[in-house]
């Protein structure tokens, strides 16, 4: 009877885990789960990980007093079983200050290590951009204090990489590439359209990127990963919703999101739906000394009766108009179809209102009137639906490989009219974009890697324009921005990529990839520009390598050294435009325009100590060839040719000569005490067009930041600073020089903001967050940017999960 009773005693003790459990693993500040937590038994018998959601089922752990839970960005722990179970199966981990290893995803769209990578690359978890509260993804970069945002307008946001921007960096979403063939040379606003509350990771490699990414990955890669749909963690159906409002003081933001995950164990679903409204923008009410009227808003226009006229603005510091909306929508479907193929259907849809740009309606003529009563962009569309089938396989051929196909669609408009003008002026420009992409990765061995894959891209581009007079409703047709007649633009590329890990102190990446490019316009419409030709057929191929050297000395030391090439192929805009990049400007197309190349040099090094103390550093030059280059040109052997009324320098995209880019970045971490570190950032960046000797445009000024944070159980506090050098008004490029309208007489000013921000988890289902950003109400106008940054601005969100 002993024997008995002491065997149902012992049974009863383990009976919590005998039976099947599902546990979950979360951030202790925001009680998000954590993937790919290691959990273990203290005798190490079993292993297992966490999935996307943290979760972890536990069927197995029958002889073990402890659980042992490891992440490489969290702090080690351990917990008795008799613990875990109070805490209802709920274990909360807590961030390292200073992270000694990282994944990385986007350098050759597989994770590896960043030990391996030579390249500089910054990365932002969902726990990052909740603690931030950016109102776009432009934003989101900007706080990360190692990307420079420019912006036309409040609804934009036009990233700088490495003296590069627009068309010369690339956008990527969930693998695809963002980039089609009208994406312009100027400053370029679509990263706005991705939705910053459904980003799973997002991450920049700075530098060229074409060996895997091809075209227009000059500057560096912007690679967003939207949420993957997790599957249940046992047998029973799962769903799971997540929610979260905002307020803005600056812009009067008022943002809402939801989004419900229904998860079963093949099938799977997320819906996300997101909403912004933003008011006009005020600026700082702290103007510079010596110029105490630059930005300020005196008068704006309002149309009554027909006719247009100036009234007065009641606060100086509110730029009216520059109020917008924002719609974001997104489906996902994931499917486990066997145990070694998953899929993956994605909808993504975006949306706004027209968003005024500002930087126009603040030109003003010789007699103070303003040149434009209206310009705005349409409603912004883009819209991608995406399968992802993702193949776990050994073979001799691979390990694992991803199949893409994609469909995006985008829709813009121009829309513009003179002040006390009748006729409105609309263009807008349909695309198709058609994409392809096969990637594979194979591990021979410990010491050989190889990544290898291609794409396929297939535009069509449609251009219309019409004049309405708004008095009668009359329509009359218009030039078109690109050939009226429709163009095609379609590439297709390999590539190869080869890590060599020699021993544990040397890795070397070495890849090439080689892209053909066809392009096809057609004019049918002579009536407002008599071209000498009806048609633009444009064929080039373009060939790209890099090799990158990793050298670990010592614990805690890597060195860097990269040779890389990179190219961007003509896209429609630089060939086939017609518009008015300023008053008195127009440029024409140029059918005999060919790539430019960039060849690019960079040294990088990083430091760690422990956990207390991490520093990295790189050094790069870039040489471009056959930059193309905004200059003067010839239309018909005429330098000058009536556009819109008024009698216009004739200007084209040409490949002109040489120039470089030159810059270094740090950035600095320091763990003070366990729950206080020290944060610090600084870049800088110049570059010349060795033909003109002048400046190149999307060079941004010395810029970083400096922060504190304090974190401690629930709560997260930080304090920051941040700065931005001046250029002086003689070393603008030639293109701003010419937008006096943005600048002092002394150039771009310099500045610096004071900001505070926290976040309090008050429960495992709400968060409260808070901010206060430009503390002193500075005003000041980022490089290039045509409309004034916000000024104090309060901040508010709440979120919950459930």
């Amino acid at each position: 009877m002993k024997e008995t009773s002491l065997i149902l005693s012992v049974v009863l003790s383990l009976s919590f885990f005998t039976q099947a459990q599902t546990l979950k693993v979360v951030d202790i500040t925001t009680s998000q789960g954590i993937p790919e937590v290691v959990v273990y038994s203290s005798d190490r018998t079993f292993f297992l990980q966490t999935n996307t959601s943290g979760e972890v089922y536990l069927a197995n752990f029958t002889n073990s007093d402890s659980l042992y839970f490891q992440h490489p960005a969290y702090q080690d722990l351990a917990l008795t079983l008799e613990r875990i179970r109070k805490a209802d199966f709920v274990v909360s981990m807590r961030e390292k200050v200073i992270q000694m290893e990282e994944a990385v995803i986007t350098v050759n769209r597989w994770e590896q290590k960043k030990a391996e990578i030579p390249h500089q690359i910054v990365s932002m978890k969902p726990s990052d951009i909740a603690f931030e509260n950016p109102q776009t993804a432009a934003d989101l970069l900007d706080r990360t204090g190692q990307v420079f945002v420019q912006k036309s307008q409040l609804g934009g946001g036009s990233p700088m990489l490495r003296g590069f921007a627009a068309n010369a960096v690339l956008i990527v979403v969930d693998g695809v590439r963002m980039n089609n063939a009208i994406f312009r040379g100027g400053n370029l606003q679509n990263v706005i359209n991705i939705d910053p509350t459904i980003i799973e990771e997002a991450e920049v490699v700075f530098g060229p990127g074409s060996v895997i990414y091809g075209s227009d990955a000059l500057g560096g890669v912007m690679d967003f990963h939207t949420r993957t749909p997790a599957y249940a963690s046992s047998d029973s159906f799962e769903t799971e919703t997540s929610a979260m409002v905002r307020y803005a003081s600056a812009n009067q933001e008022k943002t809402g999101h939801i989004d419900v995950s229904l998860k079963g164990k093949r099938l799977s679903s997320l819906t996300s739906f997101s909403y912004s409204d933003f008011d006009d923008l005020r600026a700082g009410s702290q103007h510079s000394e010596q110029y105490p009227d630059f930005g300020k808003r005196y008068n704006y226009v309002v149309r009554a009766r027909g006719e247009d006229s100036l009234v007065n603005n009641p606060d100086v510091n509110v730029q009216v108009p520059s109020a917008y909306r924002q719609l974001n929508l997104m489906q996902k479907l994931r499917y486990r179809l066997t145990d070694k193929i998953d899929l993956v259907y994605g909808l993504i849809y975006s949306t706004t209102s027209d968003i005024p740009r500002y930087d126009r309606l603040i030109v003003y003529d010789e007699n103070g009137l303003p040149e434009d009563a209206e310009w705005y962009y349409g409603p912004q569309k883009w819209a991608m639906h995406s399968i992802k089938a993702r193949l776990y396989d050994k073979n001799p051929f691979f390990d694992e490989a991803k199949l893409t196909l994609a469909y995006q669609g985008f829709e813009e408009s121009r829309n513009d009219r003179g002040f006390q003008r009748s006729e409105l002026r609309r263009r807008v420009e349909n695309v198709n974009a058609y994409t392809l992409n096969f990637d594979a990765d194979k591990v021979f061995n410990q010491f050989h890697h190889l990544f290898y894959g291609i794409e396929v891209v297939h535009n069509t581009v449609a251009s219309e324009a019409l004049r309405e007079n708004l008095n009668t409703g009359a329509l009359e047709p218009s030039s078109t921005r690109y050939p009226d007649g429709g163009s095609d633009y379609s590439t297709a590329a390999f590539y190869l990529n080869h890590k060599w890990n020699f021993n544990k102190r040397f890795t070397l990446n070495t890849g090439l990839r080689y892209s053909g490019v066809c392009l096809t316009s057609r004019f049918t419409d002579s009536s407002f520009y008599k071209f000498p030709y009806d048609e633009i057929n444009l064929k080039t191929g373009a060939m790209s390598g890099s090799a990158g050297l990793v050298f670990r000395p010592a614990e805690g030391w890597q060195l860097n050294f990269l040779l890389s090439s990179g190219f961007r192929a003509p896209n429609l805009d630089d060939v086939g435009k017609v518009f008015d990049s300023e008053p008195g400007n127009v440029v024409v197309p140029n059918p005999n325009l060919g790539p430019e190349y960039s060849y690019n040099v960079e040294i990088g090094a990083s430091k760690s100590v422990e956990n207390k103390f991490r520093v990295e550093g790189v050094v790069y030059y870039s040489s471009l060839r056959d930059a193309m280059v905004r200059r003067n040109f010839s239309f018909n052997g005429m330098d000058s040719i009536v556009y819109d009324g008024e009698m216009s320098r004739v200007q084209a995209i040409v490949n002109a000569g040489e120039a470089y880019v030159f810059g270094f970045s740090m950035n600095a971490t320091y763990s003070i005490l366990s729950e206080l570190a020290l944060y610090a950032t600084l870049t800088y960046t110049t570059g010349r067009d060795l033909e003109e000797d002048a400046a190149l445009r999307h060079a941004a000024p010395t810029f970083g930041s400096t922060a504190i944070k304090y974190q401690s159980g629930k709560f997260i506090g930080e304090f920051n600073i941040r700065y931005n050098g001046a250029i002086v008004y003689q070393d603008l490029a030639p293109s701003e020089q010419n937008k006096p309208y943005l600048y002092t007489e002394e150039g771009a000013l310099s500045w610096y903001t004071l900001n505070l921000t926290t976040s309090y988890q008050l429960n495992q289902y709400i968060q409260i967050s808070g901010g206060l950003e430009n503390i002193l109400d500075k005003h000041y106008w980022p490089y290039s940017s045509g409309i004034g940054a916000p000024g104090r601005n309060f901040v508010v969100s709440l979120r919950t999960m459930f």
